[in-house]
């Protein structure tokens, strides 16, 4: 079930990426390990392989976007899971635990054909995609 629009996911992504970035300061759990840097490593890919991607908000357009879901699921999960396969679930998980699932989520839930990649063929009068 496809919910969400790639122009949609496109702003998501951004402020996504923004938001893992400046987690481990806003949220007060900085302590320079992996539980800090995980998080900005993967807003600041979020971020690049957005403008690389293929979709409304994308600059490069040099990724597909079920190229762009499959790293964002990926990404998602490495987040979730962080705290117990790193061993820091003792000083800090939750953040970490909501925000990959929400972009669990957010993957399975988006169209998976960009509105740049849908032609209409007139004569049969159906979107191909």
């Amino acid at each position: 079930m496809s919910v969400i629009g790639t122009k949609t996911h496109g702003y998501l992504d951004y402020i996504v990426g923004v938001l893992l970035i400046a987690a481990p300061w806003v949220l007060n759990f900085d302590r320079g390990g992996i539980e800090t840097w995980l998080p900005v490593i993967l807003g600041a890919s979020t971020i690049l392989y957005s403008l690389l991607t293929d979709y409304e908000l994308g600059l490069a357009r040099v990724i597909s976007m079920r190229v762009h879901l499959t790293l964002d699921f990926i990404s998602g999960a490495l987040l979730a899971v962080s705290p117990w396969l790193f061993g820091f679930e003792d000083y800090v998980w939750a953040p970490h635990l909501i925000v990959g699932l929400i972009e669990l989520g957010v993957a399975l839930l988006t169209t998976r054909v960009t509105g740049t990649e849908r032609r209409h063929i007139p004569s049969h009068g159906t979107t191909v995609h």
